[in-house]
């Protein structure tokens, strides 16, 4: 121990980064949770979720291991999704899912225990981390894709710009100069 300045100061500990010493990625869980909502295509007319054999491919492209009830997996993607949607409320779930809490490193952790546990799970950190409200549905009626604000004020509306959002602003252009010809 050290006195400096009539006051005591102990050593600093060292301690590892908690979230470096159990792996926690949040851009991966961000990414995981996106492509769990962009399962269905509004632009393309695909739905990811028809048949437990999509479900259970989109599973193993992302080394989630077993695919859960491929019903569930769509009852919980459409609330989620109503859940970032604007102005839309999700429809109450009476749906539980079973995650575990291991240790890895003497920290607890919570993993899933498939792979609809496993996105859950990334979704479930992030809302505990604050990146949940950064998730969007573009409110374009032929896109509904899923995307991550990194907007510093969180304004972004438009998945893209170049794109549905300049969409939008000449459809609204035109109606504005059609209906004051």
């Amino acid at each position: 121990m050290v006195f400096v300045n009539s006051r005591a100061v102990a050593p600093e500990a060292v301690r590892p980064p908690t979230l470096e010493a159990v792996g926690l990625d949040f851009d991966h869980d961000i990414e995981l949770v996106l492509a769990f909502l962009n399962t269905c295509d509004a632009e393309k007319g695909t739905e990811s979720l028809d048949d437990h054999d999509q479900w259970q491919q989109w599973c193993t492209d992302r080394g989630l291991g077993t695919a859960p009830d491929v019903e569930a997996a769509r009852e919980i993607r459409d609330s989620m999704r109503s859940a970032v949607s604007y102005g839309t409320r999700p429809p109450e779930l009476a749906t539980a899912w079973p995650v575990q809490v291991r240790l890895q490193r003497g920290i607890p952790v919570l993993t899933g225990a498939d792979a609809l546990g496993t996105v859950l799970v990334a979704a479930a950190r992030l809302v505990h981390t604050g990146h949940w409200d950064r998730i969007k549905i573009c409110p374009a009626e032929d896109c509904l894709w899923a995307f991550y604000d990194r907007s510093r004020n969180r304004s972004r509306t438009w998945c893209s710009m170049r794109v549905c959002g300049n969409r939008e602003k000449a459809r609204s252009w035109r109606e504005r100069h059609t209906t004051s010809a």
